[in-house]
């Protein structure tokens, strides 16, 4: 133990029964290859065992690292996002790295928060950086288009729910498998022995909503009888309830909505209800992602869960793979259909 009472890493070293290089090596968070699975435990139990926390200002001063990564969100008050920072940020701390989270800037987002991609020669003017390439080690950008990232050309980073990226020299992605999610909610409609299907549509240019669109809409031209109409809205519940609305007034009405998150299915509850019409008894209703609304709505919303912070986990996995030289691939993860009382055979 240091003079001061405050353990060292030679502490942790001798505790352990290694040397201060495989130390640093594992709390380091670059051991891999280099120290057996076994020692790293080891050495991190030990570490536990005495308290010890690595001075991480000297230790970034001597590396010339930050050891900080940007997440970049399209907005705060989505509750989809808080977990996407719980698993990126639980990660980064077994690494020693910290994670500080920012909105893209208002003139990269259309109205009501919708993401708007910009031009190949984008660059926001204001950021939560005066010098970012200088002032984090990496970023992890959600649901935005690569061309926003011009901000940050000397800083490695990897794309979450963005869409595949080139394959050579592209940035790294981990996606979300939306398109498998789609085809999930129209085969359980269609298992139902719903025909006609409306679409409540987030109006947001982003890669995610695209192809939750072309799957949608080619699951359903693949049942016979099938047909599809389809309502734009911002994901806000007003305007969510108004795209429903416009399909429900029509003659030919959908005997299932189906929405883009479930926010948009909330809309569509009160357009529902606005009319008369009972959920699920009159109207089937789907979500997507599975946030905590999904349970908290009457009934509960059948949906699809996206595994939100493993995405967050999983995006940090590919940034630290990337930091340390080598080139993750890209990763989807599934997500899963979660049938509730929202959905029923239709009427008649």
């Amino acid at each position: 133990m240091s003079a001061v009472g405050r353990p060292t890493s030679k502490d942790v070293a001798q505790e352990a029964g290694v040397s201060q290089s495989t130390v640093s090596l594992v709390l380091g968070g670059k051991w891999t290859g280099r120290v057996s699975p076994a020692t790293a435990r080891s050495v991190r139990s030990a570490a536990e065992r005495l308290g010890y926390r690595p001075n991480l200002a000297a230790r970034n001063l001597r590396l010339g690292t930050t050891r900080t990564v940007l997440l970049m969100v399209p907005t705060l008050t989505a509750p989809f996002f808080g977990p996407v920072y719980t698993g990126a940020a639980r990660v980064a701390a077994r690494h020693g790295f910290g994670v500080v989270v920012a909105t893209w800037p208002d003139d990269a987002h259309g109205p009501a928060g919708e993401v708007c991609p910009g031009p190949p020669s984008y660059t926001p003017p204001d950021g939560p950086f005066a010098s970012p390439d200088e002032a984090i080690d990496g970023v992890l950008a959600s649901s935005m288009a690569v061309e926003a990232l011009a901000r940050f050309r000397e800083t490695p980073a990897v794309m979450l729910d963005s869409g595949p990226s080139a394959p050579d020299g592209g940035i790294p992605t981990v996606d979300f498998g939306v398109a498998e999610g789609m085809r999930a909610i129209a085969e359980h409609l269609a298992g139902l022995g719903h025909r006609r299907i409306g679409h409540v549509a987030a109006a947001v240019d982003q890669w995610t909503f695209r192809a939750r669109a072309r799957a949608l809409a080619a699951a359903v031209a693949a049942v016979p009888g099938g047909t599809l109409s389809r309502s734009m809205c911002a994901i806000d519940v007003t305007s969510a309830k108004n795209a429903a609305g416009r399909l429900l007034d029509r003659a030919d009405r959908p005997t299932a909505l189906v929405c883009d998150d479930d926010l948009i299915a909330a809309g569509a509850y009160k357009a529902a209800r606005a009319r008369g019409l009972d959920v699920p008894g009159d109207l089937s209703v789907t979500g997507f992602d599975d946030v905590l609304l999904a349970t908290a709505l009457e009934p509960e919303l059948t949906t699809v869960r996206l595994p939100a912070e493993e995405l967050g986990a999983q995006g940090m996995t590919a940034l630290l793979d990337l930091l340390s030289g080598r080139r993750p691939a890209p990763r989807v993860l599934p997500g899963e259909l979660v049938p509730r009382d929202s959905t029923a055979p239709p009427s008649g």
